[in-house]
C-alpha cells in the first residue's frame, strides 16, 4: 500500500481554547502530507468558563478539563508532553524542558499566559489564577490548608473583574460547603472604584448587594503595593490582614517568544494581524491570551480564544496549501455569564441584565456542550477520514513508490545527518562502531571466564513522541539482559521510519535515537550500528548484546519451595496502550504509567539477587501468567498466585470495564490453561490483568520468603515503590503449575 509521505510538520505550541478547536477540525476533515504535533506543557487542559464550578463543587476534575493525549490521538497527531522554553524562528527550531531541538514548518502559539510578577511578595504569598492550567493543583492545596486551620481566618482576593468575583464567591461556597461552622472572613480589593468595571450599572448593583448580603469586604480604589507573609500593602500605605491570598490581576506575558525575536507589544504579548499571525514571522501563528490582535485590540478572556479556534484553522489550512489567509474580526460585544457560587448566576450584554437559577442551568448547558465536543470523541472510521481529507498541493507529494527493496532504505546523507550528533557511550572492547562506516561492527572478545549474552526486541510506536518512544524502547530492550543478570556492553538498532521528506525523515530518525542513545548511556551500552528504512509507521527495536559471569548463571537454579514471588511493577500497560489508540485512555492514567516505565530495572535486577533470588523474569508481552509459566516449567513447586496483591496501573480495571484490551489478550488467555482460577472467574479484570500483554514491564523474582520484607523495603527506596509479593512457590497441591486465591 503506498502511504502519503508527510512534508510538512504544523506543530501546535500549547493547548488553548483555540488549539483544541484545531486539533478537532484537522481530525474531521485531515489535510494530506501534513503531520500535526502538539506540544504543551499540560496534559489536561482547562476549560476557563468552568474553573468558578470546579472550585465550587459542581464540576469534578474530568468534566471541566479536556484531555489531550485522547484528542491529539483522535486527530492522528503526535502529543508531546514538554515545556517550551525556547524558540529560533529563523531555523524554524523550538526548544523544550527535555527533548532536542523540534523542528516545524509552520506554528501556532496558544499557551495563556503567565502570572504577573510586578507586584513584589506577590508570587511569594499570593496563589496565582494564572496559569489557569495550574490553579487546581494550587487551589486544592490551599483548601486544605484553610480548612486544617483552627481559629478565625481571612481569605482574600485580589482583582476586582469577572475573574475575581467569580473566584472570590466559588471560595467561599467551597470552603462553607465543606465546613458550615468555619470561622472565615472574605475580602476583595479592587484597584477601581467598583467591582466589574465595564459591566454594566445593573450587573455591578446585583453584585455589590449580592456580596453585602454574603457579609464579604469589598475594598474600593485599593491598588496592591506589595503583598507579605499574611499581609497586603495598597499603594495609599494602608495595610489589610489576609491568611490566603488568591491573585487576580492582569496577567503577564510568558519570556520566551519576546526573547525569540517575535514582535510583542509593551507587555510582552506576541503581537499579530488580522488573520492570527506574527507581524514578523508569517511562519508563526499565535492565539488566545499570548496574542495581541494590532487591528482587533481585546480583553484577556477565553471568549474570544474559543471564537478565534475555527479562523485560525482555516489560516492555518490555507497557508500550508500555498495560499494566503484570511483576516478576521472578533465581535466587540459579547454575552457575559457570571456565576455566584452557588448555582445561580448574572448574565450581561451591553446595557442588558438578567439573574436567576435558570442563567446558571444555561451556562452549564453552554458549557458541558463545549466540553462535549473534546472528552466525547466519536469512533472514526479510516475510510471515512480518508474521503474528508484535502489536498496539499506540493511536489513531493508527487514522488515515485517506494519500493520493498533497497529503496525503502533511508538515503545516506541523510542517515549520517540525523546520526551526526549522536554520542554512545564509549567501549575499550569496540574496535569498529557506529563512527565507521563499515557494514558491520567489530567487538573484541570478552574474558574467558564469561558468558555471552544476547537478545532482541522490537516494536512499533505505542507512543506518538518519538523521542520518549526510543526511550522506552530502549529501556524494553535491554530488560532481558537485566533479568538474565548480565551486563549490557553494545547494542545494534533497526529503525523504520514512516515515508516523509528528507528533512522530516532526518528529524524523526534524530528523535527517536536521542531517546534511545540516552537510554543506552545510562547503561553504559554502546550503540555500535544498526539498519534503517521506510515504511508505513514508526518501530524501532534492538539487539542487545551483554555479558555474565559462568558462575553467576549457575546460581540461578529456578524457582524453589518455600520462596515468595515478587513483582516489581504494576500490571495493565497493554490495556492502556489500547486504549490509548482508540483515544480511550486519559492522560494521566498513561503518564502515570510511562513514569514507571522510564525506571531502569538493572538496580532492582541487582536487588532481587542479593536477596538470594534463584529465578527471575521480565513481564513482557506473555504477561504475568505466561512468564510465571514459563519460569515454573523445568520446576518441580507451584505456584499459588495471589491475584488481590498485584499492582494494577491506575485506569486499567476502568478501560477492561470499557471492552477495551490488547490484541495479544486472547492468546494469552491460553496460558490460563495452566492455571487452577480459584473462586475467580475467567472474565474477572483482575485474572484478565494477569494475562495483559506488558511493556517495559516489571521484573518477577522468586526469593527466599525470609528475605522478601527486606527485598521490598531495598525496592522502595530505591524507587520501584510499587513492589509487592504477589504469591509463594510450594510443593505440588494439584494437577496446575499455578493456582489464584
Amino acid at each position: 500500500m503506498q502511504h502519503t509521505p508527510v512534508v510538512r510538520e504544523l506543530v501546535l505550541i500549547g493547548g488553548g481554547h483555540a488549539h483544541v478547536q484545531v486539533l478537532k477540525r484537522f481530525a474531521m476533515r485531515p489535510l494530506g502530507g501534513v503531520r500535526v504535533t502538539l506540544v504543551s506543557r499540560e496534559a489536561h487542559t482547562p476549560y476557563s468558563g468552568m474553573l468558578p464550578g470546579l472550585v465550587a463543587g459542581h464540576y469534578s476534575f474530568d468534566e471541566s478539563h479536556i484531555d489531550l493525549a485522547p484528542l491529539a490521538r483522535f486527530a492522528t497527531a503526535r502529543f508531546i508532553h514538554d515545556e517550551v522554553t525556547g524558540l529560533d524562528p529563523v531555523a524554524k527550531t523550538i526548544e523544550t524542558r527535555t527533548h532536542p531541538p523540534l523542528r516545524y514548518d509552520l506554528l501556532s502559539i496558544d499557551i495563556g499566559s503567565a502570572p504577573s510578577v510586578a507586584v513584589p511578595g506577590s508570587s511569594e504569598y499570593a496563589v496565582p489564577v494564572k496559569p489557569v492550567s495550574r490553579f487546581n493543583t494550587d487551589w486544592v492545596q490551599a483548601k486544605q490548608r484553610i480548612l486544617n486551620t483552627q481559629g478565625p481566618q481571612t481569605i482574600a482576593v485580589v482583582g476586582g473583574g469577572a475573574g475575581g468575583v467569580e473566584l472570590l464567591l466559588s471560595i467561599r461556597q467551597a470552603l462553607l460547603s465543606a465546613e458550615p461552622s468555619a470561622n472565615l472572613s472574605f475580602s476583595l480589593l479592587t484597584s477601581g472604584a467598583d467591582l466589574l468595571a465595564g459591566h454594566n450599572g445593573k450587573v455591578r448593583k446585583a453584585f455589590g448587594s449580592l456580596f453585602k448580603q454574603r457579609q464579604i469586604q469589598i475594598v474600593s480604589n485599593a491598588e496592591v503595593s506589595r503583598v507579605e507573609a499574611g499581609k497586603l500593602v495598597v499603594a495609599n500605605g494602608d495595610e489589610y490582614e489576609a491568611d490566603e491570598i488568591f491573585w487576580v490581576t492582569q496577567a503577564a506575558a510568558q519570556q520566551w517568544p519576546g526573547d525569540a525575536g517575535l514582535a510583542v507589544d509593551e507587555n510582552g504579548f506576541i503581537r499579530v494581524d488580522a488573520c492570527l499571525r506574527s507581524i514578523n514571522f508569517p511562519d508563526v501563528f499565535a492565539c488566545g491570551d499570548i496574542a495581541a490582535v494590532d487591528p482587533h485590540p481585546r480583553p484577556k478572556s477565553g471568549v474570544f480564544a474559543v471564537r478565534q479556534g475555527p479562523p485560525l484553522t482555516d489560516n492555518l489550512k490555507r497557508q500550508l496549501m500555498g495560499r494566503e489567509p484570511k483576516p478576521f474580526a472578533p465581535q466587540k460585544a459579547f454575552l457575559s455569564l457570571i456565576s455566584t457560587g452557588d448555582k445561580n448566576a448574572i448574565a450581561s450584554r451591553n446595557n442588558w441584565s438578567v439573574q436567576g437559577r435558570w442563567v446558571w442551568h444555561w451556562k452549564d448547558w453552554i458549557d458541558r456542550r463545549f466540553m462535549r465536543k473534546f472528552n466525547r470523541l466519536p469512533e472514526m472510521d479510516p475510510r471515512a477520514m480518508s474521503k474528508n481529507a484535502q489536498s496539499l498541493s506540493d511536489p513531493l507529494l508527487e514522488e515515485p513508490m517506494h519500493c520493498a527493496g533497497c529503496g525503502s532504505k533511508v538515503a545516506a546523507e541523510t542517515l549520517s545527518a540525523a546520526l551526526a550528533d549522536l554520542k554512545p557511550v564509549s567501549n575499550d572492547r569496540v574496535r569498529i562502531g557506529l563512527a565507521q562506516s563499515d557494514d558491520a561492527a567489530v567487538v573484541a572478545p570478552a574474558r574467558d571466564d564469561t558468558l555471552q549474552v544476547h537478545t532482541v526486541d522490537q516494536f512499533r510506536a505505542m507512543v506518538s513522541d518519538p523521542y520518549l518512544f526510543g526511550k522506552l524502547t530502549a529501556h524494553h530492550c535491554l530488560n532481558d539482559i537485566f533479568a538474565m543478570g548480565a551486563t549490557p556492553e553494545t547494542a545494534l538498532a533497526i529503525v523504520t521510519l514512516p515515508h516523509g521528506s528528507t528533512p522530516i525523515v532526518k528529524h524523526d530518525l534524530k528523535l527517536v535515537m536521542h531517546g534511545a542513545v540516552e537510554v543506552l548511556n545510562e547503561a553504559q551500552t554502546t550503540l555500535v550500528g544498526g539498519h534503517t528504512n521506510e515504511g508505513p509507521e514508526m518501530a524501532l527495536g534492538f539487539a542487545v548484546n551483554g555479558s555474565i559471569a559462568e558462575a553467576a548463571l549457575e546460581e540461578m537454579n529456578g524457582p524453589q519451595s518455600e520462596q515468595s514471588i515478587i513483582l516489581t511493577r504494576p500490571l495493565g500497560s497493554g490495556v492502556l496502550f489500547a486504549g490509548d489508540m482508540r483515544a480511550k485512555a486519559k492522560s494521566r492514567w498513561l503518564d502515570a504509567a510511562i513514569e514507571e516505565m522510564l525506571l531502569s530495572n538493572r538496580l532492582f535486577a541487582a536487588i532481587v539477587r542479593e536477596h538470594g533470588a534463584s529465578a527471575i523474569k521480565d513481564v513482557t508481552g506473555f504477561g504475568l501468567i505466561g512468564h510465571l509459566g514459563e519460569m515454573l516449567r523445568s520446576s518441580d513447586v507451584q505456584a499459588i498466585l495471589d491475584l488481590h496483591s498485584v499492582p494494577i496501573y491506575a485506569g486499567a480495571k476502568e478501560l477492561l470495564a470499557a471492552n477495551i484490551e490488547s490484541s495479544l489478550q486472547i492468546d494469552n488467555e491460553k496460558q490460563l490453561a495452566n492455571a487452577d482460577l480459584g473462586h475467580f472467574a475467567r472474565e474477572d479484570p483482575l485474572v484478565k490483568l494477569a494475562c495483559d500483554p506488558q511493556t517495559c514491564g516489571g521484573l518477577l523474582a522468586c526469593i527466599p520468603s525470609a528475605n522478601a520484607a527486606q527485598a521490598l523495603h531495598d525496592l522502595h527506596a530505591a524507587g520501584a515503590r510499587h513492589s509487592a509479593v504477589v504469591g509463594s512457590l510450594h510443593a505440588p497441591r494439584g494437577k496446575r503449575k499455578i493456582q489464584f486465591q
